[in-house]
């Protein structure tokens, strides 16, 4: 290899003359196809409540509470894609308790994995949008305690879906269901 850029240098290839400039048009950076707000909040679920063991009975999943009569081992953890897929099926059916609120639903929804459709069902949050008032960041992060005690990190998981799912125009809140 040396002896051939040696050779090549003696016959004058590498001269000034002869080095010539090229013009690399840049190609557009492959844009990533947008993530829907459902994904998004499935997302922020898997990323906050972890793929639960069997330690963690009876949560099995990305937090799934097994209801009576549903058939889950209480040895075996759930592999991922069958995790995500009781995830997105009881997103699905906390949307569709909220579906009056129409985009404000998913969010909702979100909240209610997390605390429940009751506790949601009769939260500050729901009774400020029934009312028409849209100003329910304050009383969404309320939302953040556990045993009584304020929880740093269900507060940022509930800054995170805010900030991500909550559809601030209300034009668009009344055009987009996802349920």
């Amino acid at each position: 290899m040396m002896l051939a850029i040696v050779s090549m240098t003696l016959c004058g290839l590498f001269s000034p003359a002869r080095v010539s400039v090229m013009t690399v048009k840049a190609t557009p950076a492959v844009s990533e196809p947008e993530v829907s707000p459902f994904e998004q909040a499935v997302e922020i679920i898997k990323k906050y409540e972890g793929l639960h063991s069997p330690k963690h009975w009876p949560l099995v999943g990305y937090g799934h509470k097994v209801l009576p009569g549903e058939k889950f081992s209480r040895n075996k953890k759930l592999s991922q894609t069958e995790a995500e897929t009781i995830l997105r099926k009881d997103l699905l059916k906390n949307c569709a308790v909220f579906r009056e609120f129409g985009a404000d639903s998913l969010l909702l929804g979100v909240l209610a994995y997390n605390i429940g459709s009751g506790a949601t069902l009769r939260s500050s949050v729901v009774k400020k949008l029934r009312a028409g008032n849209r100003d329910i960041e304050a009383n969404y992060l309320a939302h953040c305690r556990y045993r009584g005690k304020v929880h740093s990190q269900i507060r940022r998981r509930r800054v995170e879906e805010f900030q991500t799912l909550f559809i601030r125009d209300k034009k668009q809140s009344k055009e987009v269901v996802y349920v």
